[in-house]
């Protein structure tokens, strides 16, 4: 079984935030990261966007393509910051076709208190967002462990 290599990038708002909850998912294959549930998977790369417009998603793809990552993905504060990021899109779309790698939108699942929130204010009500929270999502025990 090859191992996948991904990188994360966080939103340069939480750029102090240490990864734990994204670490955690990782470790347990929950959220975003339960598609890798039977692969052997390492985390090559962590970084922030470099603030808005996200002017490091330009160049810390290439540097993570160089040290093997296949999967990058956007950590879960990009989903529910208020506002959730507004370029993630353009960002799912550029990485692939200058990089060729995937773009995976999330990583630890969405804490119940963001949930219930973002519900509340009808946050998530594109199309390319009902979308991208997909992965997140999970059940409201595993979402309350996250808070």
């Amino acid at each position: 079984m090859e191992k996948i290599k991904i990188g994360i990038i966080i939103c340069d708002r939480y750029r102090t935030c240490a990864g734990g909850k994204c670490f955690r998912s990782l470790q347990k294959r929950e959220g975003a990261f339960a598609m890798y549930k039977d692969q052997d998977v390492e985390l090559t790369a962590y970084t922030t966007c470099g603030g808005c417009p996200g002017g490091n998603i330009e160049y810390a793809p290439e540097e993570m393509k160089k040290n093997g990552v296949t999967h990058i993905h956007f950590a879960t504060g990009f989903l529910v910051g208020y506002p959730p990021c507004p370029y993630m899109e353009h960002f799912g779309t550029f990485i692939p076709e200058k990089y060729g790698m995937k773009v995976v939108f999330g990583t630890h699942p969405i804490p119940q208190k963001y949930f219930l929130t973002h519900k509340k204010l009808n946050t998530w009500n594109t199309a390319f967002l009902k979308e991208a929270i997909q992965p997140t999502l999970s059940d409201e025990q595993i979402r309350l462990s996250y808070d």
